[in-house]
């Protein structure tokens, strides 16, 4: 193990830290000497947490449902303390989610909405509760999205049957104004919150999609999920005490292009 960023003292909280992204953050994390709490309701959280050493703990939590979200960080300070970083990396949406604009119905839309840019809300607001009790404050990492940042470009989308759902857009920006909405209430009780915002991260898509994704990104390739974990660890350590309100888009350089 090593203590990479000063963080063998730190307590972390990640929700969806058993997804694509969330599982290297959480290993991540892990790496660098922090105690992890994976906030996931699969048995991947589980089993991550297993595999990954006694520092890493796992708490079946379905970040869509506020009591559940409550008894996380209520467990968490319990069990360890304090909570120092939250990492927002959950993906909540139902099965209606993924519809091309013709096809999303009001109520869709609604409550894709409520589940994602909600559930980012209400984490965020019971970690700076207790952040705000904590001398030291604590850290917030919020995901959005380079498409939370620009329209999407619907020609990488050609030949295939997917798309960018508009809930997507929606949603992403809001998380990144949220975040800096927090920036701005919190800062004084040092609190910092941040977003990042990925590119396009490879999930086995369609080939044709891959290509033509690549071909519009500047370093020629969709990030792996291995390259998101950096500027979260940079952002929920030490090395970024006066960084907040920022959005830090990780893109290969898709949104300059």
């Amino acid at each position: 193990m090593t203590d990479c960023l000063g963080l063998s003292d730190h307590v972390s909280v990640v929700t969806g830290g058993a997804g694509l992204i969330g599982s290297s953050i959480s290993r991540g994390l892990a790496d660098c000497g922090a105690t992890v709490v994976i906030a996931d309701p699969s048995d991947a959280g589980s089993e991550l947490a297993d595999q990954l050493g006694d520092h890493v703990h796992h708490i079946d939590t379905d970040v869509t449902d506020p009591n559940a979200v409550e008894l996380l960080f209520e467990t968490t300070v319990k069990e360890f303390g304090r909570i120092d970083s939250l990492v927002n990396a959950a993906y909540p949406r139902n099965d209606q989610y993924g519809a091309k604009f013709e096809d999303v119905t009001f109520e869709g839309w609604n409550e894709n909405v409520s589940l994602h840019l909600g559930s980012y809300f209400y984490t965020s607001k019971c970690a700076a509760l207790k952040m705000q009790s904590q001398p030291e404050g604590g850290s917030i990492v919020n995901f959005g999205s380079i498409y939370g940042i620009e329209a999407p470009d619907f020609t990488v989308y050609d030949g295939t049957s997917m798309t960018s759902p508009v809930e997507y857009s929606a949603i992403k920006a809001g998380v990144i104004n949220l975040t800096r909405y927090l920036a701005s209430y919190l800062g004084s009780d040092g609190v910092r919150a941040n977003t990042i915002s990925p590119g396009g991260v490879f999930d086995d898509q369609n080939e044709q999609f891959v290509r033509q994704y690549e071909d519009q990104t500047p370093m020629g390739r969709m990030a792996m999920p291995e390259d998101i974990v950096g500027p979260v660890l940079f952002l929920v350590s030490d090395l970024s005490t006066f960084v907040t309100g920022q959005d830090i888009a990780v893109d290969g350089g898709w949104t300059i292009s």
